[in-house]
């Protein structure tokens, strides 16, 4: 959520030193955006509601600065409205900020009180007014300030600093919100990630919490909290910034899916000799408990972990909304390890619920895309999918590598209990190498997706069935169509049906069953007989050779019979397509759905 850059060097255009920049942050969702900028020793401040364009309508001429931070913001205090856009100035001080300061009203009361007034609803404009005044009480020391601000804010935040008596000077500090620094020749950055500073430099700092950081044109200075000069550890980004391309695709999210078979097999690649796998996975010979936490498409990669781990590897496994895991009491021993998927690596709540294990003394595991990232770095053990960069906000390769690492930790359990033998964990192996070439298969039939979605898009509830691993499946697939469609969508237990659910069913109901499991599928054959006989449109995503009658169902999906591991990662392909084509005959923004944020970097 929210996307913060700021920029110090060079006098270069504010287009290419910070709008330019601000646009490689859309993904992350964003209802305004806005820019300050040093011009005739003085900060200029620009901020329009709505999309990026808007802001670059409202700035009429080629403006060159060597100083500036700009945002887009994701509304949490107060309406996307021009004046709640950030930046934020209050007398000399003026900041972007992402993150939620919870002790915003008692300090806003407290400043009202020395003085201060307030033209917006935000918690932003609360800590740039504290800036304000702490810098009042020690004018001649900016990071004094800094520092001094911290002890007195409650909450999560990122912030980029412009003060007015410092114009060559950028200041920043976090705290539980990321933020990265960019070294460049003659010129230095600070963004929310490294997408928005590639175009100038592939060097860059992870920033630690309560950081200080001052930025001149050619130097950076980094601090701890005690504001001893600290030295940091430099990364280079090491994947192609093309990736952020659509490479003639109409959308980043159909770019995307296409490049599932390719991002599968470069995870893959990695685990496919059997003593390349025992040696990069974990032993988990130790937990008689997995409890999977996550949020979203995550969390229903997780679901089918639960699934295939439960009866592969007899291990009892919980799956928790990340949100919700935070705040509960949870029962684990020293026998628990707690897995964390995250796509970014820098969700809150999961962040949250990684802390609480830490904590408590429990083993960590993280699963995430980004290297460097906050849960890559706080847990026991990590393991990376290889997703590259996923602009489209409805997550879609991540979600099916987060799946395929679930699927390989399984096998490891399996075979650190003595339950496969090596020589069948490597068939195992081999066996996921040929899923690509079914995944390429099923991208290519687009005229199918396509026909089915124009049966359905103008429909405003569908439901979605199944039993086990298939309902798992559903509710990714509902997750699906609700975010870019905006068509309001449920996945129900097929069992449940009778317990209440079938009351929604009516003449023409688009219901979508999934039966990939043969182990209980006629049990889900009479769930569809049940919503079929009371006029329900059955679209049926199945397995190949297990039904072909068309009685009751209208359209009938099939995905190759493999095996029960790649079975389901090829189910989810024919819903990814689906949702796709349904929210483009809807002309809905599908890669930045309405309120959606790709990362979710606050509660």
């Amino acid at each position: 959520m929210c996307g913060i850059v700021g920029y110090v060097g060079k006098k270069i255009s504010i287009q290419k030193s910070l709008i330019d920049n601000l646009k490689a942050l859309e993904y992350r969702g964003y209802d305004s955006s806005g820019i300050a900028y040093v011009l005739d020793n003085k900060v200029n401040i620009v901020k329009k509601a709505g999309r990026i364009s808007n802001l670059e309508e409202n700035i009429k001429e080629d403006i060159v600065s060597n100083l500036g931070i700009a945002h887009t913001r994701w509304a949490t205090h107060g309406d996307a409205t021009d004046i709640n856009s950030h930046p934020h100035k209050v007398g000399k001080v003026t900041i972007v900020h992402n993150g939620i300061i919870e002790n915003y009203l008692e300090l806003k009361s407290k400043l009202i009180k020395e003085g201060y007034t307030f033209q917006s609803a935000t918690d932003t404009e609360v800590a740039c007014a504290l800036l304000d005044y702490l810098k009042k009480q020690n004018n001649n020391n900016n990071l004094e300030v800094i520092k001094e601000f911290q002890t007195y804010i409650e909450g999560s935040y990122a912030l980029g600093i412009i003060f007015d008596d410092d114009l060559e000077t950028l200041y920043a500090t976090k705290n539980d919100s990321p933020l990265i620094i960019g070294l460049g020749k003659e010129e230095n950055l600070i963004a929310s990630d490294v997408s928005a500073i590639t175009n100038f430099t592939k060097k860059y700092v992870i920033i630690d919490n309560k950081e200080i950081i001052k930025l001149s044109k050619d130097k950076v200075l980094f601090y701890n909290n005690k504001l001893q000069e600290i030295t940091k550890d430099i990364s280079e980004v090491n994947w192609n910034i093309d990736n952020q391309d659509k490479c003639g695709y109409d959308h980043y999210m159909l770019k995307e899916i296409n490049e599932e078979p390719l991002v599968f097999r470069n995870t893959l690649n990695d685990f496919l000799n059997v003593d390349d796998f025992l040696t990069k996975m974990p032993n988990l010979n130790k937990y008689n408990k997995i409890h999977i936490v996550a949020c979203g498409s995550a969390m229903h990669a997780g679901l089918i972990g639960k699934y295939i781990m439960e009866n592969d590897a007899n291990i009892e496994v919980l799956v928790e909304v990340a949100s919700e895991y935070r705040y509960k009491k949870v029962f684990y021993d020293e026998k628990t390890l707690v897995i964390l998927i995250s796509q970014s690596g820098e969700t809150a709540d999961t962040i949250a619920s990684l802390r609480k294990a830490k904590a408590d003394g429990i083993d960590t595991l993280g699963i995430v895309n980004v290297v460097s990232s906050t849960i890559a770095r706080e847990v026991d053990h990590i393991l990376y999918i290889k997703a590259g960069v996923e602009v489209a906000v409805a997550t879609t390769k991540a979600y099916l590598l987060q799946v395929l690492m679930l699927i390989l930790l399984n096998l490891k359990l399996q075979y650190d209990r003595d339950l496969i033998t090596k020589d069948k964990l490597q068939e195992l192996l081999l066996d996921l190498k040929k899923t690509p070439n079914y995944l390429q298969e099923l991208i290519t039939d687009e005229k199918k997706y396509s026909a089915i979605a124009k049966k359905i898009y103008q429909d405003e509830d569908i439901f979605f069935i199944g039993r086990g691993i298939d309902y798992a499946i559903g509710m990714e697939g509902s997750l699906k169509l609700k975010e870019i469609s905006y068509i309001h969508s449920e996945a129900y237990q097929a069992g449940e049906l009778k317990h209440g659910t079938i009351s929604l069913i009516s003449d023409k109901t688009k219901v979508i069953a999934i039966i990939t499991d043969k182990d209980i599928y006629l049990k889900t054959i009479s769930n569809i007989k049940e919503v079929k006989a009371r006029g329900a449109y059955v679209i049926l995503i199945t397995i190949d050779d297990l039904i072909n009658d068309f009685e009751f169902a209208n359209e009938i999906i099939k995905v190759k019979d493999i095996n029960k591991y790649i079975n389901p990662l090829l189910a989810i392909i024919p819903l990814q397509l689906i949702s796709y084509e349904v929210a483009k005959l809807r002309n809905c923004d599908i890669d930045k759905p309405r309120n959606l944020a790709k990362s979710v970097t606050v509660e």
